[in-house]
């Protein structure tokens, strides 16, 4: 006994019992079939009940491109911390599911084997990984109840005679109205009123070898009497585990002289053979192949085009005519979903290979490619590389987005029409407008790059190097997009996927386009943070609405320093209106629109507000930016001496980038030398 309040009892109290008791319920046949009655949705097949498992979490329509798209928030994998979530593939999963919804109605996709075909590091292990989570999880949930039964034997003809009492878990784990002759099953559901409400309820196909030997024996013993027969069944609820091997298998090929099809589909033991006198006694074989533990639920072989030729023939009976054929049994009556996985190689060997006909043909093929969206991309290094998991280590803003850039470009085709570069297309696909280019627009693009995403560079190359980046020395307590970008480039001389010396320079120029996109991000975020001082912003707006004012008005505007009446500042108003391309020729009517507008404001007792016209107020942001360059010099920087007037301006940019934009100290220091670089070769934006 613990005492009170031991450490042990502190542990316990995290224990739910009524969970507990849940997941461990066991009773009789004849509860088991009130259970049915109540909810059908238990007798459902692993199909059905993998696809309810994927809508229990939802599933949400948007648009895109003109184009109506499911997303499942399965997918996102919010129960455990998005640790699995998969990005920017709402298309193919979409495709997954799908198939999925027509296997769970029985219009024939439950007879063939799901492929996920894709190029390496393209998430196909991970939609598989999340899809058996899901199913160990749901099968916890009362919605995902699941029900098997033991046989429960005192010594008689089935068992050992000297054993008093034995209980016999069935092998596969089987659907208990299976305990019901295949002959009456139909009429004593129906004589029951056992129905299904979304799926109707069909039990097909034979017990076990196991079961059946014993039912056998046990109808024999009992003459026929199949009430009797039933009492010896306890129902128990059924929790689906990997680990535990219950309803969920994973295969994978190893070398062909130290794996056979007996992995599969169980083997004979032979201690046992001696204790039932034979080796065709079910007693005496293991029924603990992969096909036959993954029963009632879910079955992925890991590169499944890698199997050796016997292997595929067990998969054809197990996916056209779900049986197996365990080795001296018949045929065994089997009830998943059969997963596999491959990369392109291997795929192009099943098209080039006449003999693989049979299993091309029991095959649906659906496409994981790489992700082409670059906010979407992100998202798994953000995942990886987020600020709380790197202690130590600050990464500079832009760094993941510039990464993740390089990776999508490699993956896009050249645009064959609409006069596009490769990068701005790459920003159409993410969702940005460009003038001239419609939502028609990007769908066309889309369909004449039909193999777009299968080929490029996977994200793991591009997390090996982030990772390189950041135990490297030059970094410095802080890792920059070009630390990263150089780490990518120099990794392109031993890339081992990296097929001629062409895809490599072309990998290496898509860099430069990179880093010149870097250049243009940072060049505007340091404009924004020296133009960011809202005070000298609002003085700046209301000399030039004074301005204004007296222009629209044929009036003169009072000097403030000379006190003396003056024509309006032309050179004022033209400078703040060209910074947003109006032409002179429009310079009238434009002024004329903001009166108007802060008249329209008057009279319904409101003050103007720069920060409403969002044109004007860049118009401000550009125009001010200009003045202050010029004050706080921003060229000396890459000089030795700056004056003590200049550093506390530098020193105020910087602290704008700290506070607003997520700089550290060392890279707000790096950012701000290399616009000064830029501005010292005379490219200041003009624009």
């Amino acid at each position: 006994m613990q005492e009170k309040g031991s450490l042990i009892q502190k542990i316990a109290t995290f224990q739910d019992y009524s969970v507990y008791a849940d997941l461990h319920w066991d009773g009789s046949f004849e509860d088991y079939l009130k259970i049915v009655r109540e909810n059908p949705k238990v007798v459902r097949t692993a199909f059905q009940r993998l696809y309810d498992m994927i809508l229990s979490y939802g599933r949400e329509e948007y648009m895109d491109a003109k184009k109506k798209l499911v997303r499942y928030p399965f997918f996102r994998d919010e129960t455990r911390g998005g640790r699995d979530a998969i990005y920017g593939l709402d298309i193919p999963l979409m495709k997954l599911v799908n198939i999925l919804r027509s296997a769970a109605h029985l219009y024939g996709t439950e007879r063939r084997v799901i492929l996920l075909h894709g190029p390496v590091g393209s998430s196909k292990s991970t939609i598989a990984r999340l899809l058996k989570k899901g199913m160990e999880e749901y099968s916890k949930t009362s919605d995902g109840a699941l029900y098997t039964f033991t046989w429960h034997l005192t010594g008689d003809a089935v068992t050992d005679p000297n054993k008093t009492e034995e209980y016999f878990n069935c092998p596969i784990n089987e659907e208990p109205l299976k305990l019901i002759p295949e002959d009456w099953r139909a009429k004593a559901l129906a004589e029951l009123g056992i129905k299904g409400d979304t799926y109707p309820v069909r039990v097909e196909g034979d017990l076990c070898p196991v079961c059946r030997f014993i039912f056998r024996k046990l109808m024999e013993r009992y003459k026929g009497d199949f009430t009797k027969v039933t009492q010896h069944a306890r129902i128990r609820r059924l929790v689906l585990s990997e680990q535990d091997r219950i309803g969920i298998g994973t295969f994978q090929p190893k070398d062909e002289k130290n794996q056979d099809s007996t992995e599969l589909t169980g083997d004979i033991n032979y201690r046992k053979i001696a204790e039932y006198g034979s080796e065709s006694d079910p007693r005496a074989f293991n029924f603990d192949g992969e096909f036959n533990i993954a029963n009632r639920g879910i079955i992925e072989f890991i590169e499944i085009l890698k199997l050796d030729v016997a292997f595929l023939y067990d998969l054809l009976g197990a996916t056209q005519e779900h049986k197996i054929k365990p080795k001296k049994f018949a045929q065994t009556d089997i009830d998943e979903v059969i997963l596999g996985h491959t990369n392109e190689a291997e795929f192009k060997k099943l098209l080039n290979n006449e003999f693989m006909e049979a299993f091309r043909d029991r095959t649906i093929k659906v496409d994981i490619p790489y992700i082409t969206r670059v906010s979407e991309e992100v998202k798994i290094y953000k995942k990886d590389y987020s600020q709380e998991k790197i202690k130590g280590k600050h990464i500079a803003p832009h760094t993941l987005e510039m990464a993740a850039m390089w990776g999508v470009l490699t993956r896009l085709e050249d645009p064959k029409k609409h006069n596009l570069t490769l990068l701005q297309k790459l920003k159409l696909y993410d969702g940005k407008s460009l003038p001239g280019f419609t939502q028609d627009n990007i769908k066309e693009l889309r369909k004449e790059a039909m193999r777009e995403g299968m080929d490029g560079i996977s994200p793991r190359y591009v997390q090996d190097k982030i990772s390189n980046s950041l135990v490297s020395e030059k970094g410095e307590g802080c890792i920059n997009p070009f630390l990263v970008l150089n780490e990518l480039e120099s990794g392109l001389r031993s890339h081992s996927l990296i097929n001629s010396e062409d895809q490599r320079k072309r990998f290496s120029e898509l860099l430069g386009v990179v880093k010149q996109e870097y250049e243009d991000v940072v060049k505007n975020e340091v404009q924004r943070a020296i133009s960011a001082d809202e005070d000298a912003i609002a003085k700046l707006c209301a000399n030039y609405i004074d301005n204004v004012k007296a222009f629209t008005q044929k009036e003169r505007v009072k000097n403030k320093y000379t006190g003396q009446d003056e024509e309006p500042d032309e050179r004022l108003m033209r400078s703040i209106e060209e910074k947003i391309d109006i032409p002179d020729s429009r310079k009238e009517d434009f002024r004329r629109e903001i009166m108007n507008y802060i008249g329209a404001l008057a009279i319904d007792g409101k003050t103007f507000d720069y920060k409403t016209n969002e044109r004007l107020h860049k118009a401000l942001e550009l125009k001010l930016f200009e003045d202050q360059k010029d004050s706080i010099k921003l060229t000396s920087l890459v000089s030795a001496v700056v004056d003590k007037d200049t550093q506390e301006k530098i020193d105020v940019v910087k602290g704008r980038l700290i506070r607003n934009y997520g700089y550290c100290e060392i890279c707000a220091n790096d950012v701000l030398s290399f616009v000064a670089s830029i501005f010292a070769r005379g490219d200041a934006k003009q624009s």
